[in-house]
């Protein structure tokens, strides 16, 4: 199955995105258009999932933007890179527990260039390094349809997390590639496109 792969150089702001999004994740619905694998950054952005709560938002002055992915309060900015996509598992298995497998497959083999070792924590959606986040995960399912999906923080300022407790876990820190290796990956979309349209199509 032939996977749409769309890569922006220029930050795109949520909203835009989300309308984007959605109206691809309709006409994949009644077969009018292909899947989509897209990367892109946005510009500071807080976005809260359908399982959020209020406690989760330390600086009261934040502007919130509400989501209809799964999962609960993030922060998305300049220098993390985002993977959305839209995949028909009515074409594939219907099985969404493999299809959030492969995501965090492909983020794990992405991190493994930068001889990086990560990890999937069952008790807590995401990819960890230790014990420090450096990938979320957030889907929606419609009709077998799946859309949203994960961001990556490459390098990214991570001090705007403090005014959040990300994805609820307030124990937990979070981290980048640019932090653990001290250099600034370039170039490496295309790269991290195939991993993942690889993986999905296993699914």
């Amino acid at each position: 199955m032939s996977i749409e792969v769309k890569i922006s150089k220029k930050r795109i702001p949520y909203k835009t995105a989300m309308l984007y999004l959605n109206k691809r994740v309709e006409e994949v619905k009644s077969d009018k258009n292909r899947e989509l694998l897209w990367i892109l950054e946005h510009p500071i952005t807080y976005t809260a999932g359908v399982s959020f709560n209020k406690k989760e938002i330390i600086d009261k002055k934040i502007k919130i933007v509400k989501s209809n992915r799964g999962g609960k309060i993030t922060l998305h900015n300049p220098g993390q890179k985002i993977v959305y996509f839209v995949i028909n598992l009515n074409k594939r298995k219907k099985d969404i527990r493999k299809l959030i497998n492969s995501i965090e497959k492909s983020i794990i083999q992405f991190l493994e260039n930068y001889k990086i070792k990560a990890k999937n924590d069952e008790k807590n959606i995401g990819i960890w390094v230790k014990d420090k986040k450096i990938a979320a995960i957030g889907i929606r399912v419609s009709r077998w349809v799946a859309y949203h999906g994960c961001s990556i923080n490459i390098s990214n300022n991570l001090n705007q997390y403090l005014k959040i407790i990300p994805c609820g876990l307030d124990n937990k820190k979070v981290t980048s590639i640019s932090k653990l290796i001290d250099i600034k990956p370039k170039n490496f979309e295309n790269n991290l496109a195939n991993i993942f349209i690889k993986n999905i199509n296993n699914i």
